[in-house]
């Protein structure tokens, strides 16, 4: 699956052979085969394995003290490792190369949007709904909420990224991103 995923980006969807991945392995293409029946298959699996990565930033997503004192802060550091997890390059390029394929494999990038990015918004979403419960927050939809506080932090990263074929981005501007973000969700939603 190592191999497969080098080769995948580096080459793409169409540009890759199940000869070069077993290449890349340093194993027989009999082999390769006896593990995923074909370059779909595999490529499913890789993508979808990448899913699980994402438990990590669930679970900071859900835990955001409802203190209203401290809220800006947790929201600033929540939305800085939202933004430091989703714009790591190895990320970018899978997300292109999921978005690349979607008319081939339109399950896929559902299955791949839906086990990944949408358990994001959703745990956010749960989120704002307990902050509004608890009086800190000011929330009639929390998945859109959850939308809006998201896209705040990455309309501008990931969209450069995505035209420029890698990031373009400093830690200071993701900094810059991350605060501001927050601040104009909270003139909104407090």
């Amino acid at each position: 699956m190592a191999a497969g995923t080098e080769v995948f980006m580096a080459q793409g969807y169409a540009g890759t052979s199940m000869d070069d991945i077993a290449k890349r392995a340093a194993v027989s293409k009999q082999t390769v085969y006896k593990h995923f029946a074909d370059k779909e298959k595999l490529f499913a699996e890789i993508v979808l394995a990448t899913t699980d990565r994402v438990d990590t930033t669930v679970d900071l997503v859900a835990d955001v003290p409802a203190d209203a004192e401290t809220l800006p802060a947790h929201l600033v550091a929540l939305a800085r490792a939202l933004l430091d997890a989703l714009t790591r390059p190895e990320v970018l390029q899978l997300r292109r190369l999921v978005i690349a394929n979607a008319d081939a494999f339109p399950e896929l990038g559902a299955a791949w949007y839906e086990q990944g990015f949408e358990r994001v918004l959703a745990t956010l979403a749960a989120t704002f709904r307990s902050l509004t419960e608890a009086g800190v927050l000011h929330v009639r939809e929390p998945l859109l909420a959850a939308h809006h506080f998201t896209g705040l932090l990455l309309w501008i990263p990931v969209n450069r990224a995505m035209f420029h074929g890698g990031p373009r981005h400093t830690a200071a501007e993701l900094d810059h991103y991350a605060a501001e973000g927050v601040r104009a969700f909270l003139a909104a939603y407090r």
